[in-house]
């Protein structure tokens, strides 16, 4: 273990603040970024040209905070490229990182960053973004696979599974590097620019550090009046946009002789981008469909096939199926299958012993189904909740081309966790018994117990379930998946509780397509669902 002291680091980053009509949040953007210590020379605030009172809350900020500096842009560029260009002209630090104006730097995040930037001396140094639902306060590590531990990484072909974090938030930059190599974000309306800027970072390989702390936060705001870029995916635009943006980040490996990478980037599209999308498509109206599938299947057709064999196996499914049908179709099928987990629905066809997507593509090969690791095949678990009794949890566990038939499942346990925690509040075990359709299994469901559970952790409200299980095999293989509601078994009950009065319960589908619970527990909340289920039973009588 290195002994050297620590080097200093005071006085040494520059952090790059856009923001446009945001006066109610820039302030807490800024004040982390100062809140940051003596590391933080400066905080560059870039206004890009905002209609609201944006431009004077960084006035003020800059009169009681000499650290801070204002650059106001006179016309609105469009997009995040261009301000952030004028932040990293106007810094005169030796790094620079850059944070948008909804969101924050955590304690501590500036000076791990440009500690290991200078202990490994490396002009980028990257760390964890971790994403905050608000305002529930529910937190996802970006990309946890790549920052579990400390790392160096020092050839162009360590940098490859960085392809797979494209954000430019996370990470601080030698400013010289920046000015070397020409490195900018592209200017004006440019949708998703963090990739295209990513991307020349990387194609100019630099050696990279790499640190397990979190060192951005990014605000999730699903219900804001306006949607961040990520989140507004509703017009086809965003998808085609999205689209592009990968295009030239692979144009820009290529040119730089980066073929590792560029072909890393592909497979990195088909691993979340096109899950992301594709998990959604069903929602969508016909036009929409119809535009994404004809936008998809151009994109696709140039990958090559190591490109999409290189993937992991729900999303080079998800690929060759899209490529193969010339029009839109299956598309709870993909959706499912494309969401996390992933879940491949029947029907389960061979064609000459082979299995395929369906008999109607008999070519569309569904390829690893006969020697993935049980734990990556996507197996689907049906489960519907029973009130009765204090709740009940049936589940049946459906085979999957004969792969589960040979691990022989025996048993299950059934972890039922608070939204947002990984920490279950309580856990059951039940054996499972073959059937016709599978292998089932009742576990109790305790609905009072785990209403009294969310209580103790301090959520005296409505209260929302996650529910996960482990299935192990004779063969002593297991995996580990959520449960899936088949359709129409949503439903809402009021259950009598001699703790509570009454408990509302109600079973429902997540976006990812799993079953999840909510529960009200209380008098006043289940009152009030009797009065509504009266009131539409007058109307409909």
């Amino acid at each position: 273990m290195s002994t050297a002291p620590p080097p200093t680091v005071e006085g040494t980053l520059g952090v790059v603040v856009i923001a446009y009509n945001d006066e109610a949040l820039v302030g807490d953007a800024i004040r982390s970024a100062l809140d940051q210590g003596p590391v933080v020379a400066e905080v560059v605030a870039v206004d890009d040209a905002s209609s609201d009172g944006t431009a004077k809350v960084l006035d003020e900020l800059a009169a009681l905070h000499p650290r801070v500096r204002v650059v106001h842009r006179t016309e609105n560029s469009g997009g995040c490229g261009s301000p952030r260009n004028d932040g990293i002209e106007a810094a005169t630090a030796p790094y620079v990182m850059f944070l948008d104006s909804d969101d924050i730097l955590p304690e501590g995040a500036a000076e791990a960053l440009v500690t290991a930037a200078e202990r490994h001396r490396t002009p980028v140094a990257v760390g964890v973004c971790v994403r905050r639902e608000l305002p529930g306060g529910r937190e996802v590590r970006w990309q946890p696979k790549l920052y579990r531990e400390p790392a160096l990484l020092e050839t162009a072909a360590d940098l490859t599974p960085l392809v797979h974090d494209t954000l430019c938030v996370n990470k601080v930059y030698a400013r010289s590097f920046l000015l070397d190599h020409g490195i900018r974000f592209p200017d004006g309306r440019f949708i998703y620019e963090d990739f295209l800027f990513t991307a020349r970072v990387l194609a100019a390989a630099p050696r990279v550090a790499v640190i397990p702390d979190t060192v951005y936060v990014w605000h999730v705001r699903r219900a804001a009046a306006q949607l961040s870029i990520s989140l507004d995916r509703e017009g086809v635009a965003n998808w085609q946009a999205r689209i592009a943006a990968h295009r030239r980040a692979v144009e820009t490996f290529a040119e730089a002789g980066r073929t590792e990478l560029a072909a890393a980037c592909r497979t990195k599209f088909l691993e979340h981008d096109l899950r992301l999308y594709a998990r959604e498509l069903r929602l969508r109206d016909a036009a929409y469909q119809a535009d994404w599938w004809a936008s998809t299947r151009e994109y696709l057709g140039a990958f090559d096939e190591s490109e999409i064999a290189a993937a992991v196996a729900p999303a080079r499914w998800a690929a060759r199926f899209v490529l193969a049908s010339k029009e839109p179709r299956d598309l709870l099928r993909l959706s499912r299958l494309a969401a996390e987990p992933a879940r491949l629905l029947p029907p389960y066809a061979r064609s000459e012993g082979i299995a395929v997507w369906s008999l109607d593509l008999p070519d569309m090969e569904l390829d690893g189904v006969e020697t993935l690791p049980l734990d990556e095949l996507p197996v689907v678990v049906d489960a519907g909740l029973q009130t009765g009794g204090g709740g009940e949890l049936r589940l049946t566990v459906r085979d999957l081309y004969g792969r589960l038939r040979a691990a022989g499942p025996r048993a299950v346990q059934v972890a039922f966790l608070p939204r947002g925690s990984e920490e279950p509040a309580r856990t059951e075990r039940a054996e499972l018994a073959e059937g016709e359709g599978g292998w089932t299994a009742r576990v109790p469901a305790g609905l009072t117990a785990l209403a009294g559970a969310g209580r103790r952790r301090g959520n005296r409200g409505t209260q929302l379930w996650d529910i996960r299980i482990t299935v192990t095999c004779a063969d002593g293989d297991s995996f580990s998946t959520a449960l899936r509601l088949p359709d129409g078994g949503e439903r809402r009950s009021v259950v009598p509780s001699s703790r509570y009065g009454v408990l509302l319960v109600q079973q429902y589908t997540t976006a990812s397509g799993s079953l999840a619970v909510r529960l009200a527990p209380g008098a006043r909340d289940g009152l009030r669902a009797v009065r509504a289920r009266l009131r539409r039973l007058s109307r409909s009588s």
